[in-house]
C-alpha cells in the first residue's frame, strides 16, 4: 500500500500538530509541502483535493481528510497506542478544552489568511498584525494557564503526553513568533519545554521541515 501523504507548510501550527501525533505513534507519511506564502493552497490543483484550501490535509488510498484535530482523532482511533487522551473522563474533557481553546479560539484569528485580510481590507501593517495575533494568544493563554493550575504534572495533563501538549507546543511557538510575553504563563512554558525535549516533538519542529527558512 502506498505511504500516506501529509500536505502541509513548515510553519503551519495546524500541520505541526499532526506531525507531532504521527511521530508519537511512529507513523510514517510522505511530507508534501504546500507553500502558503506563494498561495499554492489557493491553486486549482490543491483545491481539487482540499476544497477548503487549507493545510494540513491527510491523504491515503481512497481517503482524504482535512482539519488537524479531525486528522489526529482519526489517527488516534486507527492507531490507538499510545493513546492521545487520558482515561479519566474529566481529564479527557479538560484535555479537549485546552485543544479546542487553541484550535478554535486562538489559532483561527492569527491564521495567515486572517492576517492577510486585515492588511488588504483594513490597511494593517506588520506591527498591527503582530499586536492583533498577540492579543488573541494572550486571551487564550490566560484561560489555559488557569486550567493547567489544576491539571499539569510533568506535562499539560498529568505526567503523560496528550492532545493538549500536541496543540500547546505549536501555539507556544506561534506566541514567540508574535512576541507574546510568556512570563505570566509559567505552567505553559514548563509544559512546552517538557514536550519539546521529547524526540517526537523535536523532530516535528518547523525548522526541521522541508522548505523551512
Amino acid at each position: 500500500m502506498p505511504e500516506p501523504i501529509l500536505y502541509g507548510y513548515w510553519r503551519s501550527s495546524a500541520a505541526y500538530r499532526v506531525r507531532i501525533a504521527l511521530n508519537l505513534k511512529g507513523i510514517t507519511a510522505t511530507a508534501a509541502p504546500v507553500d502558503l506564502r506563494q498561495g499554492e493552497q489557493r491553486g486549482q490543483a490543491y483545491r481539487a483535493m482540499a476544497p477548503a484550501g487549507l493545510v494540513p490535509m491527510w491523504e491515503e488510498p481512497g481517503f482524504r481528510l482535512g482539519q488537524s484535530l479531525a486528522i489526529i482523532a482519526y489517527l488516534d482511533e486507527r492507531y490507538p497506542d499510545p493513546p492521545l487522551l487520558p482515561q479519566d473522563p474529566r481529564l479527557r474533557a479538560a484535555c479537549r478544552e485546552i485543544a479546542y481553546t487553541i484550535a478554535c479560539d486562538i489559532h483561527p484569528l492569527g491564521n495567515l489568511r486572517v492576517l492577510e485580510k486585515l492588511g488588504a481590507d483594513l490597511g494593517a501593517d506588520g506591527a498591527a498584525k503582530t499586536a492583533w495575533a498577540a492579543g488573541w494568544i494572550t486571551a487564550g493563554f490566560d484561560a489555559i494557564e488557569a486550567r493547567l493550575a489544576e491539571t499539569a504534572g510533568a506535562h499539560a495533563i498529568g505526567d503523560r503526553v496528550t492532545l493538549a501538549d500536541i496543540c500547546l507546543v505549536p501555539q507556544t511557538y506561534n506566541a514567540r513568533r508574535f512576541e507574546v510575553d510568556l512570563s505570566p504563563y509559567p505552567r505553559i512554558v514548563a509544559a512546552d519545554a517538557a514536550a519539546r525535549a521529547l524526540a517526537p516533538f523535536a523532530a516535528a519542529a518547523p525548522e526541521h521541515q522541508p522548505g523551512s527558512g
